[in-house]
């Protein structure tokens, strides 16, 4: 496909038009969150960005690990500074992180859906995870860093047997109508990826990104699974959300019960 290289000048040239706090490129790295985190704590301004050719111990939520293989996907983490006003919104970063890669693919025809609260789907297979995670200071949210990690190439997806939702690339779900790949390049769909998180942050504490998020739901008005951390699975119909980005439900004798943030598994009821 004669791919641009991914490398710390190309990336500074294509992205030289988003006001970024500071660049990091590594060809090989565990983890952008790790190394991202690190930054922050030492004082890295708001949208510092970690970007990774290959990713050997990505996490995902809880204790899932995230793979990436040199140039088969994207892997960045970005930090983000709460501005005032946004620090009730933090908790909704993870789902701006997974809109925005909704709003990128939508432009290029695909149909991606968000399993709540911030997987991106195409085809109900997983394409793309977020991962947001806090430093605090007190009771504030000094910073937190923004990992996405996006599948482009099928090299990108683990073995089965290491999967715990099925997953699926960009190469795979291709729209029919495109014949141009070249915006699958990493650096491309970086550069339209942080343009989206930039824009829907301005929007993230408005009705207008709840509704956006909503109509972004995988699963709506289908049976689902939920297991929460230590509570025993429920089984309801999606429904939608509520004000605060907490998914909403009715249980199978038609009553509406909210799911909060924190470590959820979601899944079809087949």
């Amino acid at each position: 496909m004669g791919f641009m290289h991914m490398d710390e000048q190309t990336l500074r040239k294509a992205l030289s038009n988003i006001p970024l706090g500071g660049l990091r490129y590594l060809e090989k790295t565990g983890s952008t969150n790790d190394v991202a985190l690190a930054w922050a704590a030492d004082g890295a301004p708001d949208l510092s960005l970690v970007v990774a050719g290959e990713q050997t111990a990505g996490r995902g939520r809880g204790s899932h690990s995230w793979f990436t293989a040199p140039g088969a996907a994207l892997a960045f983490s970005l930090v983000i500074r709460p501005l005032p006003g946004e620090e009730r919104a933090t908790p909704l970063f993870s789902a701006l992180g997974a809109l925005a890669v909704c709003e990128v693919l939508a432009a290029q025809g695909f149909q991606p859906e968000i399993k709540w609260p911030n997987d991106v789907l195409l085809s109900h297979r997983k394409v793309c995870g977020v991962l947001a995670e806090s430093i605090w200071t007190g009771e504030k949210v000094d910073s937190l860093v923004l990992g996405i990690g996006l599948n482009i190439t099928p090299e990108a997806l683990p073995p089965p047997d290491q999967l715990d939702f099925p997953a699926t690339c960009l190469e795979a779900e291709m729209p029919i109508s495109r014949h141009n790949v070249k915006s699958f390049e990493q650096v491309v769909l970086l550069q339209q990826i942080l343009q989206a998180v930039r824009y829907l942050r301005v929007l993230v504490t408005s009705t207008v990104f709840m509704h956006t998020w909503e109509r972004r739901l995988a699963f709506r008005g289908e049976q689902v699974e939920i297991r929460a951390e230590g509570q025993a699975a429920r089984q309801g119909k999606v429904d939608g959300l509520e004000k605060d980005g907490s998914l909403r439900l009715l249980s199978p004798q038609g009553r509406a019960f909210t799911v909060q943030f924190g470590e959820v598994h979601l899944r079809p009821v087949v």
